[in-house]
């Protein structure tokens, strides 16, 4: 497919690097119902057996490592969600362009066609006329 071919989401995500995707990955897996379910069974796993081990607590109770674990996670997760969110805004911006380039074009088109039509009209009744002073020289013989 041609550059021209494509579309501009296609050729956005084309434009897109390594890292610019991966936010993006990573900004919709943390936005999703499933890392929230998924963390909070981890976040219950790893009380209950901190609280009800019988050999060994590596994090005791008040989960010290857990909040530090927590903490670092928000720490990466915040720039990353706002990456992807500049991001949405930069295709927001193509969106909107492309969105007003289509509407100069189909306005363009539209005006091509209205003068194009009042042409057509202007010959049918220029026809009609000359037909109708070809008709009343008929009828004055």
């Amino acid at each position: 497919m041609t550059t021209a071919e494509k579309t501009w989401h296609q050729q956005h995500l084309d434009s897109l690097g390594f890292g610019q995707r991966l936010a993006d990955t990573v900004a919709n897996g943390m936005g999703s119902w499933k890392f929230i379910i998924i963390q909070t069974l981890l976040v219950v796993l790893w009380m209950t057996l901190n609280l009800v081990g019988f050999m060994y607590h590596w994090d005791v109770y008040p989960f010290i490592l857990l909040n530090l674990l927590f903490s670092t996670q928000a720490a990466y997760a915040a720039p990353i969600i706002m990456m992807a969110q500049n991001r949405q805004n930069e295709r927001d911006r193509a969106q909107a362009q492309a969105d007003y380039q289509t509407n100069l074009d189909a306005k363009m088109e539209i005006e091509a066609l209205q003068k194009q039509l009042n042409s057509i009209e202007v010959e049918k009744l220029d026809k009609i006329i000359a037909l109708l002073e070809e008709f009343k020289k008929n009828q004055t013989k």
